[in-house]
């Protein structure tokens, strides 16, 4: 059997640990090293930067990193592949060029370009009724103009917005010699990628049973051990902080996805045919996985100046929370007069527990949000009125922040266009431009090809029951899919997962999670991996950068839904969680009571 391609990844998003290139360098044999330094709102960052200096437009850490790391790379002879070239992949590949120069580094750069919609948004439809023309309108790319640079001999490939999965599935295909209509091998690549694109969440960042696996080191950053078939196993560096195990691989796999039919631009992958085996200690392999020809029409990712916002934060102490609250938003009301800003949410934060022994204990936060096209209207206008209330207020009146400006914000929408409007190009290192032909595949537009219904299995006999929280027996990873949140939630067991899989309906879903219920929620199982996705609809309103939620990018909604409690059979819960349980009921009884 050939010796696998060995796939690392040192940046999840722009702003990760700036050591972890380095990190990955030193720590181990590998043959491609990827960063991950793009999202949406990553996306808006860029285009207000690009605003200020057109020459700008890349993410300018990577270009500190190879300051450091790219004479390392090139004498380990570790190919290095990213997209840190955000709107401006030309410009950071010229930046590379200069920097290995003066260093004295001798390695061959190329780009991948023509993903950068925005000069042709009108001819595209891409403009809004209500925004006007974009910031920024980026197609997602897929893996081979990737594959097309490194076949022609790239020591660094720098891109646009390409899907995060295509900066392992590109370096593979080029290795492996894959055809575009190697369906699986394809497939398995891209579920490689999506773990591996989060960076240390597939090595324990965010996991749910997070105390599993504490250490005091760093985590490590994952790589992927990648076979001729597609197959591959995600492990770390050894030494390394952290774990790789089947439910951290899990995690990761249900991240911001959404039905089973996972679409990208190169291969629908099937999340529903994924198989993980644990092989040894962080050791987990990825097989099994089957894919389908693409779509006929490629994501764009769309950013428009939405207009301004502000927040503050009121304290609220003590007794009486809830009519503190209301006193105060009846004196902003009151001071925003006939002229309020377009959008003004309030939200209510914790409450004071019963004979507080700290303030701290005592503490509700009251946090107001506006947003208006007006600059004026959500800045020192609205952050003044709210200081005039210091000694007209509440009683214990006190905030978190003093008066500030408001901000611009964004607005996130996706759009689609047919595969052949889109220029994929690969820029190789001779400067030599080759054109990337699109798929031309009959396939309903969208994100995910629809899956066929399937209802929850009726539930069978349980038996005695105890209340405990759901996260007695699940783990959940949550997260944004622009204005739409996702939740996907895992079982431990199979006895577990028998119980999990007819229980957790989408019905139960909006009794424990109310915020829920006013929107379309969609509910994908995942039997391969005990796992059922929840897609809710709009829960973060117009995207990151706009939502007035506390939680804008829905990163907590899992472990809210694993707080609450539920009725869960005796017999599928561990002695552990029994005895919390039988703890926890005991202290809730009245003194004297057994």
């Amino acid at each position: 059997m050939s010796q696998p391609l060995r796939v690392g990844n040192a940046s999840g998003f722009y702003g990760d640990r700036f050591s972890a290139v380095r990190e990955m360098l030193e720590g181990g044999p590998l043959d491609v090293l990827t960063g991950d330094y793009l999202a949406e709102l990553t996306m808006l960052i860029l285009g207000r930067s690009r605003l200020k200096d057109p020459g700008a437009g890349y993410a300018a850490t990577f270009l500190r990193q190879m300051e450091e790391s790219l004479g390392l790379a090139a004498e380990r002879g570790v190919k290095i592949v990213t997209n840190a070239g955000g709107l401006n992949p030309r410009g950071l590949a010229e930046r590379l060029r200069e920097l290995a120069g003066r260093l004295g580094v001798e390695v061959r750069i190329a780009h991948v370009e023509g993903d950068d919609l925005l000069s042709r948004a009108g001819e595209l439809g891409l403009s809004d009724a209500r925004y006007g023309d974009p910031l920024t309108a980026n197609a997602y790319l897929g893996a081979w103009g990737i594959a097309e640079c490194l076949r022609a001999g790239a020591d660094v490939v720098v891109t646009g917005r390409v899907t995060d999965a295509s900066l392992v599935v590109g370096p593979a295909a080029a290795h492996f010699g894959w055809a575009r209509d190697d369906w699986d091998a394809l497939a398995g690549a891209t579920a490689a990628g999506h773990v591996l694109e989060c960076g240390a969440q597939a090595t324990g960042g965010n996991y749910a049973f997070f105390e599993e696996i504490y250490n005091v080191k760093p985590l490590g950053f994952p790589l992927a051990e990648i076979h001729p078939d597609g197959s591959s196993v995600i492990t770390k560096h050894p030494g390394t902080g952290g774990a790789v195990t089947v439910e951290t691989v899990t995690a990761q796999l249900l991240y911001e996805i959404g039905g089973p039919a996972y679409a990208g631009p190169d291969v629908i992958t099937r999340f529903d045919t994924v198989h993980l085996t644990e092989e040894g200690p962080d050791r987990v392999r990825i097989s099994g996985v089957e894919g389908s020809p693409p779509p006929a029409t490629t994501k764009v990712c769309l950013n428009h100046l939405g207009g301004h916002r502000n927040e503050m934060t009121f304290v609220l102490t003590g007794l009486g929370i809830e009519a503190k609250a209301a006193f105060a938003r009846a004196q902003m009301e009151a001071a925003f007069g006939d002229a309020p800003p377009a959008r003004v949410e309030w939200t209510l934060v914790g409450g004071a527990k019963p004979d507080p022994a700290t303030q701290g204990e005592a503490t509700a936060l009251l946090r107001c949000a506006v947003l208006d096209p007006d600059p004026e209207k959500v800045g020192r206008a609205f952050s003044g009125a709210v200081v005039e209330l210091a000694l007209a207020g509440y009683p214990g009146f006190t905030m978190t922040s003093p008066p500030g400006k408001g901000s611009p914000y964004g607005v996130y929408k996706p759009a689609f266009v047919p595969n052949g409007e889109v220029e994929h190009v690969a820029v190789l290192p001779d400067g030599k431009r080759v054109p990337i032909p699109a798929v031309s595949v009959p396939a309903a537009p969208g994100v995910d090809v629809p899956s066929p219904a399937r209802q929850p299995s009726p539930a069978g006999e349980v038996g005695e029951t105890v209340r405990v929280p759901l996260g007695s027996v699940a783990g959940a990873r949550s997260g944004d899919k622009g204005g739409d949140a996702n939740i996907g939630v895992w079982a431990r067991t199979d006895a577990q997962w028998r119980w999990l899989e007819p229980f957790l309906t989408v019905e139960r879903l909006n009794e424990l999670l109310p915020e829920t219920r006013d929107h379309r929620v969609h509910r994908h199982p995942l039997p391969n991996l005990r796992a059922v996705n929840f897609v809710i609809e709009g829960l973060l309103q117009e995207g990151v950068s706009a939502s007035t939620r506390f939680d804008p990018q829905g990163k907590a909604l899992g472990e809210w839904l694993r707080s609450r409690l539920v009725d869960v059979p005796a017999s599928v819960l561990g002695p552990q969680d029994q005895a919390q349980a039988q703890d926890q009921e005991s202290t809730q009884k009245p003194e004297g009571v057994r």
